[in-house]
């Protein structure tokens, strides 16, 4: 016999399916939050976020340099001035929402996550560009990559 608050066999399917979504969503939640933070709160006034330490001790610009500013300037929907600011951030926040509508649309099809292993020479390629955009944003004649 069956009782009759019994659950049909396909309500944990429909539970789990709805589920899927759950840490891609928890994500995008955290990290809209933080891009609504640094929309209201300004990073080009002082006192509102930590010097970087690398500037301040040597007055050189770091990769990082220009990130919280090219992040207001996104949150703005400023690109030109997301750009000046820091390009490489906005390189890798498109990268983010790339990766992350895949990450969703493979959870809502029910499709493992998508594994990400990085042969050892994109790294080695990424750390290159990483340090040519240091290098050449601290040069005369790279003053258009400053923040």
């Amino acid at each position: 016999m069956h009782p009759v608050n019994a659950p049909s066999p396909s309500a944990p399917r429909r539970a789990g399916r709805a589920a899927r979504p759950a840490v891609p969503a928890a994500i995008l939640a955290a990290v809209a939050g933080a891009f609504a933070y640094v929309g209201a709160v300004d990073p080009n006034e002082p006192g509102h976020y930590p010097v970087c330490p690398l500037l301040h001790l040597t007055g050189l610009y770091c990769p990082g340099c220009g990130g919280l500013r090219s992040a207001h300037a996104v949150a703005h929907g400023d690109l030109p001035a997301a750009l000046q600011a820091n390009a490489l951030a906005v390189l890798a926040c498109a990268c983010f929402a790339v990766l992350w509508t895949v990450w969703v649309v493979r959870a809502v099809r029910g499709r493992p996550p998508l594994r990400i292993d990085p042969p050892p020479v994109l790294l080695w390629s990424l750390g290159g560009l990483l340090l040519v955009f240091t290098v050449v944003r601290n040069l005369p004649f790279g003053g258009w990559l400053h923040p």
